[in-house]
């Protein structure tokens, strides 16, 4: 049983503050998460991303299951930084940082740093090997995609 870890890195063709507030907004989640993740936000504690914060979320992560999963935001940076972690889900533990870096005032670099450990101890090591990491690098580049195109379009 083991923690794995996805990096994701992307320059992003617009000013730090205008991704900040994308990024900040919960609700904007549901705009660059693939559609067969079966995202649905159930409820949050605040509007505003803020340390504390507790979002409820209905995902199918895998196997067509669905299943809650509540985060919470534990760090938040304005324009640096914010760390959501998993209360309860289905990983068995999940951690994901995303930083931002300005590259110019119509660049930014944001890095995501993914560590989880998938549920099911030696079988969950296997699923990962086959499915999880895939599934989890398949949702991370679409983020990219979707991404590039809102902010290419602005």
């Amino acid at each position: 049983m083991g923690y794995y870890q996805i990096k994701k890195k992307q320059i992003i063709k617009t000013d730090i503050d205008t991704l900040w507030s994308f990024v900040s907004r919960p609700e904007n989640l549901n705009k660059i998460t693939p559609n067969d993740i079966g995202f649905q936000i159930i409820n949050q504690s605040s509007e505003k991303m803020e340390e504390g914060m507790i979002i409820t979320y209905k995902i199918i992560p895998f196997f067509n299951i669905k299943t809650s999963w509540i985060t919470e935001i534990s760090h938040v940076s304005k324009n640096k930084k914010f760390i959501d972690h998993q209360l309860h889900g289905p990983y068995k533990f999940w951690h994901h940082q995303h930083i931002f870096k300005v590259i110019n005032s119509e660049s930014t670099e944001m890095i995501d740093i993914i560590t989880y450990m998938p549920p099911f101890g030696v079988l969950g090591d296997l699923v990962n090997a086959f499915f999880i990491k895939k599934k989890l690098k398949n949702i991370f580049d679409y983020r990219e995609e979707i991404l590039n195109n809102f902010f290419q379009g602005k």
